[in-house]
């Protein structure tokens, strides 16, 4: 792909795919670890709120340091702190120190790094490569990460199940300081300017609050937000919770689920790098996302693990392709000076709802079990959809299209 021949491309590449491959093990260590040691399903939520909190508190100041600073400069630092936050997690198992309290306060390290890091990494990619390039380097990207995320759970779940969490907690921190090298070399080589978007819709004069002020970005917080509100919980708590309970897997089980999740985001993704750019890239995002409700709900009926890891395929596969529309979409839209803040904002709507979302599904669980929380997240995802398809101005959204800012007076 075009995007491959940019250097700086690349390397974030490949730093991305080692660091969220370590991401793919800790995610199967940390549930199993706290439901087995230090917990059911209302302790791993509480931990993981605790984690999501700082993590949407620091979404927008990432997001204004990225445009700040540059957004290389703000990854590598927010990965510096991840790394160390998960190297605390690895010795607080391998000695036995990890207090419910001391889980907890890693975990509040651990999310305020992510919060940093994420509106940086949506926004890195237009500074990186031309934007006829952009819908291949999101689908390069989105790709390696869905690989690793593949391979990480499936061996994750191996080595949890042979040594015991704190050797992937190990790994993972290790992935994150080869990322930080990784990123040391595209502040290097990446220019010193974003390209600007020869389709951009506004100029340069545009601030955040104008942007925030179109009807279309209203809908995408409003909307990402519901769809949020049930989507972490499904697959952080009911998911492990399901497995380790009513299906009886144990750690290399729900590993495998995780991988297949994996798989899933994997697949869509290649299939929507296949698809050329669309004119109207948020009807192309809600029509694929709606039928993805039906089989999330479907979940906790699949029976053993073969035909509830396919539903989740089928599913994931629906999802990747929508969310790669979405990105893309934005990236095209917002002026490149403005999109980190921009992004930050958004991402309060979605991984904003994260803590929330997880403590609700440990209450839920705590109170009936995992099987009753499949359809409440499969509901808030229908409703969603179908608040964005009764809108005229999501169907007809055109990110190549300049659109009238409206302000307040």
């Amino acid at each position: 792909m075009a995007a491959l021949r940019h250097l700086s491309f690349r390397l974030l590449l490949a730093g991305e795919l080692i660091s969220n491959f370590g991401d793919g093990i800790f995610l199967v260590a940390l549930p199993l670890f706290v439901l087995a040691h230090h917990g059911g399903a209302l302790r791993l939520g509480t931990v993981l709120a605790a984690y999501g909190v700082p993590r949407t508190a620091l979404l927008v100041l990432g997001g204004h340091a990225s445009d700040r600073y540059r957004p290389w400069t703000v990854m590598l630092a927010a990965n510096c702190a991840r790394g160390v936050a998960v190297a605390a997690f690895a010795a607080t198992a391998a000695t036995g120190t990890a207090s419910g309290l001391v889980l907890i306060v890693i975990a509040v390290v651990l999310g305020a790094g992510e919060g940093t890091f994420i509106p940086a990494s949506q926004a890195i990619v237009p500074a990186l490569v031309a934007s006829a390039e952009l819908q291949a380097a999101n689908a390069l990207i989105s790709g390696t990460t869905q690989l690793s995320q593949l391979a990480g759970p499936a061996i994750g779940g191996v080595l949890v199940a042979l040594l015991g969490p704190a050797e992937g907690f190990a790994i993972d921190a290790a992935t994150f300081a080869i990322s930080a090298l990784t990123l040391i070399g595209v502040r290097s080589d990446a220019p010193t300017t974003p390209t600007p978007s020869p389709t951009g819709p506004v100029s340069e004069t545009v601030t955040v609050r104008e942007m925030l002020g179109q009807p279309i970005v209203a809908l995408m917080l409003t909307t990402d937000a519901l769809i949020n509100l049930g989507s972490a919980g499904m697959g952080r708590v009911a998911l492990p919770a399901l497995a380790t309970g009513p299906m009886h897997l144990h750690a290399a089980g729900y590993g495998a689920l995780s991988a297949t999740m994996g798989a899933g985001l994997l697949l869509g993704t290649l299939i929507a790098a296949s698809i050329p750019s669309a004119r109207r890239p948020f009807l192309l995002a809600s029509l694929v996302l709606l039928p993805a409700a039906p089989l999330i709900a479907a979940l906790p009926n699949g029976g053993g693990l073969f035909p509830t890891a396919v539903i989740l395929m089928a599913a994931f596969v629906l999802i990747a392709i929508g969310n790669l529309q979405l990105i893309t979409g934005l990236q095209r839209w917002a002026p490149p000076e403005l999109l980190g803040r921009l992004t930050g904002v958004l991402m309060l709507a979605s991984v904003g709802m994260m803590p929330l979302s997880t403590l609700v599904a440990g209450v839920v669980i705590h109170l009936t079990g995992p099987r009753a929380y499949f359809p409440l997240d499969a509901a808030t995802l229908a409703i969603a959809v179908t608040i964005q398809l009764s809108s005229p101005t999501w169907r007809q959204f055109d990110p190549t299209k300049p659109r009238p800012i409206t302000t307040s007076t």
